[in-house]
């Protein structure tokens, strides 16, 4: 599969600076150099309205973190509709920082708030506490919709890579509780099969930003043992009903191991009959949204994604 020439000086880059694969490194020392890498590939934050710590009640004793942000433009008085918005990192690495400027550039081009949420990670928190973060904040925040300036009934869920994997199933169980009713779920290269199961594993198990080694040292860092494979809220692409979910933006890229199950899980949308809006970069790698810096194509994809949001929100 051909690679954008600005993802091919990604992978170079990646190459030369003989970064060790996450799989070889503690959690600590994995997110320190994620962080680090993000810095380096990520576009300056661009200015945005506002910037607001948040905390909300989780399903622990502890409170989440979130992070709010209000699109340039608004105004303070505006009630608008919000991004409730997970960071990729396979459960493991990653947090509001790694995202702030991908999270930054959602809320101005999407007119909106977003809120970001700071859900507990794995090995130090197994599934499915991140699952149950996620839903949490997302609750919270339609319950405080009015005292946030949000809109209640335009709300999105969205996330990349494992955050899009949180994304699909927080939606499903709003869904099966009936609340909150979401307008949309923006699933951005995600991963919805635990398992490892689709060919694309195969086709781009080395040599890339994520590996199958890579998603294997994940996985096991965040599932508590073989059996939570079979979990749909570990891999809503095994649920046995997706009908009755949000609207769904699905996007992929070319050269990613997550190519192929994320096609699928758009597939089997469409089957239960849930509105899908595909969106496939052939010659993109895995994690190329938050590499603005270097890779051109990520602004114009967040603009379309934004774009998407609007037309739900709109509906």
């Amino acid at each position: 599969m051909a690679v954008d020439r600005d993802a091919e000086r990604v992978l170079e880059m990646v190459r030369l600076s003989g970064r060790p694969p996450y799989e070889t490194l503690s959690a600590p020392e994995a997110r320190e150099l994620f962080l680090a890498a993000r810095e380096v590939l990520a576009p300056d934050p661009p200015p945005v309205a506002e910037v607001r710590k948040l905390s909300a009640p989780g399903p622990t004793d502890a409170a989440l973190r979130l992070r709010l942000y209000r699109g340039a433009a608004t105004a303070s008085s505006d009630t608008l509709p919000a991004l409730v918005y997970f960071h990729g990192g396979g459960w493991v690495i990653g947090d509001l920082d790694t995202h702030d400027s991908l999270c930054r550039h959602l809320a101005n081009a999407a007119q909106c708030i977003v809120v970001a949420v700071d859900y507990r990670l794995a090995p130090e928190h197994k599934f499915p506490a991140a699952v149950e973060d996620c839903f949490a904040a997302t609750s919270w925040v339609a319950q405080e919709a009015a005292a946030l300036g949000v809109d209640r009934e335009r709300l999105a869920v969205g996330g990349d890579s494992a955050g899009g994997n949180l994304a699909a199933v927080v939606s499903l169980i709003a869904r099966d509780r009936g609340a909150p009713e979401l307008r949309c779920q923006a699933l951005l290269y995600p991963t919805v099969e635990c398992g490892m199961t689709h060919a694309s594993y195969n086709r781009f198990a080395e040599g890339y930003v994520l590996t199958r080694p890579t998603m294997k040292w994940f996985r096991e860092h965040y599932l508590r043992g073989p059996a939570d494979v079979e979990d749909w809220r570990a891999s809503p692409w095994r649920a046995a009903d997706l009908s009755g979910v949000a609207p769904a933006l699905v996007l992929t890229a070319g050269n990613d191991v997550l190519c192929d199950e994320g096609e699928a899980y758009a597939r089997r949308l469409q089957q239960a009959g849930v509105p899908v809006q595909l969106r496939h970069f052939p010659d993109q790698i895995h994690g190329f949204l938050t590499m603005g810096k270097i890779v051109q194509a990520a602004q114009p994809a967040l603009d379309d994604i934004a774009a998407v949001l609007r037309a739900a929100w709109d509906a």
